[in-house]
């Protein structure tokens, strides 16, 4: 085991008990999850080929043993499911969870409260009391809980949800705004669009729906919130249709889920299975198999927080296997990011673990027997899980593989990181063996570390272009990206595409509408310097990155 003294920061930081060794973590998670699997396991995680999401290191073999990263809860329209909800979201948050909501079933501002002969608050209002909890909880002791808010764009308090992190506050919520195609519908067509109270489905007012889309891409130009969701195109590719429409997200929106729903995640380091200069395709398929036998594992052993959680979760076993280390195993084959051949590779890669993940899972339906929804699926052959397959951020484990994070392009190739107490400094190693044989290397790299690219060196173009780094990496072609994943992912995909400082709302906006063109399941844009907290920064003279 090739662990970096970052990764072993990390790790003491955050995931090693009291005198325990990596080899022993990895062990220990290994016999909770499977002892019958434990060597094969213990291997898997050991070779850095393959990491749980950071729940299942933290907590398997040990007595809470909530193994989930992925959790959404329901929001009903009564004083009792709020708080209700409000407790359920401590419990997870304290176990290492993160969580979504709809928010949608809640009155908008200014209705009526017949009990009371009050006026209700609105969504936003108990979006903020969600907030000051979840900064009250800490994920067992170790970091604080992270939130999806969710809204219909068809809620009267939709513009007040659109800007309500403009104005400060939400720090622990990401935010999106559920779309229909409607909504498209009537902004093509010049149409307006009805805002419906949900309590009754009264129409409370019509808008142009350019009017809508107009205030999104503002905000998110100032902000990087809201994203879109695309619920229709969530809900028609839905594996388990049957047992209703899917209403939001976990935090980073790579996982739709049904209230109560919980997933485990886990990825593999495709840079790990680079080998001789080219993809090892009997190592990833071995590895998927073993991972996917992996997470449906998790499952069993899961001590779940709360009971419906554990009850819907069994229904449908949803697992989501995804990829690290993408942009690094492109420069490990000399695929620049920005081309027709990353986007093949992308496409191919997912296709193969995509393939080879339900073969696994067909398997294990007919040896321990398929999802008990399975009729209501649309499978026409035993399965064991509803979903196998989901591109996570993987925003620890990436450094623990000492690779690079989920299928992003490498936001810079120098940077600082702050671990615990300790600053630790990141040349990019694969960039730093390239320049190995070249003179002034010495001199090149302090350039690397003052800027964090390799943009304005005295090096081949062809160089430079195995190594843009996100802002020099077009937006379109990040959603183009995201969307070559979605094709072959069950669940969706978290990607963040990265804009540079001046780019403008008009711009966001067009990203948006290509990501629904290309059929992904959702957005998240990100422009530079936009947030006074933005946690990353080019160069190792200004980067800070918390653990």
């Amino acid at each position: 085991m090739k662990l970096t003294e970052s990764a072993r920061l990390l790790l003491k930081n955050r995931y090693l008990l009291p005198s325990e060794t990596p080899h022993q973590l990895f062990s220990r998670v290994a016999r909770a999850v499977n002892p019958e699997k434990a060597r094969e396991f213990r291997s898997l995680m050991e070779d850095l080929l393959f990491l749980p999401n950071s729940p299942t290191l933290m907590n398997a073999g040990l007595p809470k043993g909530q193994l989930s990263a992925c959790f959404v809860l329901p929001v009903h329209d009564s004083i009792e499911s709020i708080f209700t909800t409000l407790c359920h979201m401590a419990l997870i948050h304290k176990s290492g969870g993160g969580t979504g909501f709809s928010f949608s079933r809640l009155r908008p501002r200014g209705d009526t409260v017949q009990d009371t002969m009050g006026v209700a608050s609105g969504p936003i209002s108990f979006m903020r009391v969600f907030d000051h909890a979840t900064e009250a909880v800490k994920q067992g002791g170790r970091r604080r809980g992270a939130n999806m808010g969710v809204l219909s764009s068809h809620h009267p308090d939709i513009f007040e949800f659109i800007s309500c992190k403009r104005h400060g506050g939400f720090n622990n919520f990401n935010i999106s705004v559920a779309f229909d195609d409607e909504f498209f519908s009537a902004m093509e067509g010049g149409r307006l669009y009805l805002l419906v109270n949900p309590r009754n489905g009264e129409v409370w007012g019509e808008v142009e729906a350019e009017h809508i889309w107009t205030s999104l891409r503002e905000a998110a130009w100032a902000t990087g919130d809201p994203g879109a969701l695309f619920m229709d195109e969530i809900n028609r590719r839905n594996m388990v249709p049957a047992l209703g429409e899917i209403e939001a997200t976990n935090p980073c929106g790579e996982q739709p889920l049904y209230p109560y729903e919980s997933c485990n995640l886990g990825s593999i380091n495709l840079a790990g299975c680079i080998r001789h200069d080219e993809l090892d395709e009997a190592l990833l398929e071995e590895t998927v198999r073993s991972a996917v036998e992996f997470l449906d594992s998790v499952i069993d052993v899961n001590h779940f927080p709360v009971q419906e959680i554990g009850e819907r979760t069994l229904l449908t076993r949803k697992i989501g296997l995804g990829v690290m280390g993408f942009a690094e195993a492109l420069i490990l084959l000399g695929i620049p990011y920005e081309s027709a051949d990353a986007l093949q590779f992308a496409e191919r890669t997912m296709s193969r673990m995509q393939q080879t993940a339900r073969a696994k899972s067909h398997e294990l339906g007919e040896e321990k027997g398929s999802f008990p929804a399975i009729e209501s699926s649309n499978f026409e052959i035993e399965m064991r899980n509803a979903t196998v397959t989901t591109i996570a951020p993987t925003g620890s484990l990436h450094i623990i593989a000492n690779t690079s994070s989920g299928i992003e392009p490498l936001f810079s190739v120098a940077y600082r990181r702050r671990i615990g107490d300790i600053q630790v400094r990141f040349v990019n190693r694969l960039l730093i063996r390239k320049l190995a044989p070249i003179r002034h290397r010495k001199k090149m790299i302090e350039e690397i570390e003052r800027t964090g690219t390799v943009r304005n060196l005295p090096i081949a173009e062809d160089l430079k272009e195995l190594f843009r780094t996100a802002l020099e990496i077009s937006p379109e072609f990040h959603v183009r990206m995201q969307a070559a994943f979605q094709k072959h992912v069950d669940n969706a995909v978290s990607k963040t595409v990265n804009l540079p400082e001046n780019a403008t709302a008009e711009e966001i906006g067009r990203l948006f509408l290509l990501a629904r063109e290309l059929h992904c399941k959702g957005i998240t844009v990100y422009r530079y310097n936009s947030r006074k907290d933005q946690v990353l920064s080019r160069g190792c003279e200004v980067c800070r990155v918390d653990s």
